[in-house]
């Protein structure tokens, strides 16, 4: 992966994606409770899987989150340009997890390396991060992971199915970022 090396967190492995993680994507991206609280529709087919995973691979943004407990690969998250601000030394921070495995704080370890990397290795100033307003779940790892509430862009986001959505705004800088944990 160009932007990120592996990393490795207690329970987790975040790495490049690869052509054999092609049933794991497919397992948890076709869950009907896990693309909508993040915009997309769940994927109806292998094929459909097999064409994001493709993208996954040649896009170099976005890595697999690997549960080292059984060697499956149980999500994804992403440092993308982000096009609410378009500055130098900024990125927004995308993710989305299994439903088998919400509830255990996985995606704060992953959101914490990945944070890490941000600050200390890609030597960025800001990540920011959103979620819509009926999803809790990530309201949670936003909040314990020391992102700074900005504000709600109302009316904001088109999803899959063409309703529209608030955004709700977040970011943490990398001062704040390095009081937290350094």
């Amino acid at each position: 992966m160009g932007w990120m090396k592996q990393l490795e967190t207690e329970r987790l492995i975040l790495r490049a994606w690869r052509l054999e993680d092609i049933n794991d994507l497919y397992e948890y991206a076709s869950n009907p409770e896990v693309g909508p609280k993040a915009g997309w529709k769940p994927h109806e087919s292998l094929e459909e899987s097999e064409r994001i995973l493709q993208s996954f691979i040649s896009g170099d943004e976005v890595a697999a989150i690997v549960n080292k407990e059984n060697n499956k690969v149980i999500g994804s998250l992403g440092l993308h340009g982000d096009g609410k601000r378009n500055v130098p030394g900024s990125k927004m921070l995308g993710y989305v997890l299994s439903r088998d495995y919400w509830g255990r704080g996985l995606m704060g370890e992953a959101v914490q390396a990945i944070l890490k990397h941000a600050f200390l290795e890609l030597e960025l100033n800001l990540v920011s991060v959103y979620h819509y307003p009926f999803n809790e779940q990530s309201k949670k790892v936003i909040l314990k992971s020391g992102f700074q509430y900005e504000g709600t862009i109302r009316f904001a986001s088109r999803i899959f199915n063409g309703e529209i959505y608030d955004d709700v705004c977040y970011s943490i800088k990398k001062e704040e970022w390095q009081k937290i944990n350094l």
